[in-house]
């Protein structure tokens, strides 16, 4: 067994202050029982938590240790501004005039950080495909979530869109999805030949073959926090396996990044299913729609509406120049490996 790092501990003059400006930096809350005065503050991120100590000691001399910050949704540019406004400092602008590059600041307490191009920014400037998340399943599970939680009790009955499922089977089958993608990493070696056994079965004649089902007594309310749970236990697995893992899908041995975009996918697409029985609109964001495009379906039309694209690419739509697919799947082989079996065929 190994070690891990429980906490990045930050000496401080006022624990509670400069944990509240990296709050704001980082989105992240501070714990329910830090208060101002306080010795400790802990801001819990995800991988290691940060822990503000109070010491008497001011600092004197650059960090020898400092984090490095990469915004999610916005720019680096962008970024830099909204954290100077925050109270932060410039300490040097390392910004080239190709778009790549730095900016150290510091905060309030002088300690330096620095501001690094966006993950878009880096695949835009190196022409690589940006991967999809850990973050990217949790942002479509949440806006899935909460579309799906203004629909009407009476409507979970009624067929979801184009399937022969309910509106309750589909979001339960959703959540089946996630959980069973989330498991495939889970063993010390995951299989790669079959899937993790657990016991799949429909709760009638015609439905979908789930290991997991929402309590019908906890209504959709509960439906839709077993979504969310699901979702949650395969971004955490995604976060946490190594890349270089491998486990078993039938349409591609694949690795964490791969189940990642097959769960954003089956989110994406699934809801669609969901608000056309629901009588909802449900539209979600083109870039996430690119990724996982990019992803799974190599195959797919580059350019134009990207959430047409992908509705076209999972047999849901058809597009101007390309009628609908009866039939289809993804390829869920990481791109690397599925070049080097196309060159060996």
């Amino acid at each position: 067994m190994t070690s891990h790092v429980r906490h990045i501990t930050i000496d401080c003059a006022d624990a509670h202050r400069l944990g509240t400006f990296w709050s704001r930096v980082l989105g992240a809350p501070l714990a329910d029982d830090d208060f101002p005065g306080d010795p400790e503050a802990l801001l819990d991120t995800p991988g290691a938590a940060i822990l503000f100590v109070q010491g008497p000691d001011a600092k004197a001399v650059k960090n020898r240790v400092h984090l490095d910050v990469q915004p999610r949704d916005r720019s680096r540019d962008e970024e830099v501004e909204r954290l100077l406004a925050l109270g932060a400092t410039l300490v040097g602008d390392h910004r080239r005039p190709n778009g790549r590059g730095w900016v150290t600041l510091a905060d309030p307490e002088g300690n330096e950080f620095c501001v690094e191009c966006s993950a878009a920014e880096r695949a835009a400037l190196t022409g690589t495909r940006l991967p999809v998340t850990a973050d990217d399943v949790t942002a479509a599970v949440r806006l899935a979530v909460d579309a799906l939680g203004g629909a009407p009790a009476e409507g979970w009955e009624r067929p979801a869109g184009s399937l022969t499922w309910s509106c309750w089977e589909t979001a339960e089958h959703l959540s089946d999805d996630l959980f069973a993608y989330a498991v495939q990493l889970g063993p010390r070696t995951p299989p790669l030949e079959r899937e993790v056994p657990y016991r799949w079965v429909p709760a009638r004649p015609g439905g979908p073959h789930n290991a997991v089902f929402a309590d019908r007594a906890a209504g959709p309310a509960g439906l839709l926090a077993t979504l969310e749970a699901s979702g949650a236990l395969l971004a955490s697995m995604v976060r946490t396996t190594p890349s270089g893992v491998r486990s078993y899908h039938g349409h591609g041995v694949s690795d964490p990044e791969g189940f990642a975009a097959m769960g954003v996918v089956e989110t994406l697409v699934h809801t669609h299913d969901l608000a056309a029985g629901l009588g909802l609109a449900w539209s979600p964001p083109a870039a996430l729609c690119d990724r996982a495009l990019a992803r799974l379906f190599p195959e797919a039309p580059a350019g134009g509406d990207r959430w047409a694209v992908l509705l076209w690419a999972t047999g849901r739509a058809e597009l101007p120049d390309r009628p609908r697919r009866t039939g289809w799947r993804w390829d869920g082989r990481p791109p690397a490996e599925r070049q080097t079996a196309s060159s060996a065929g």
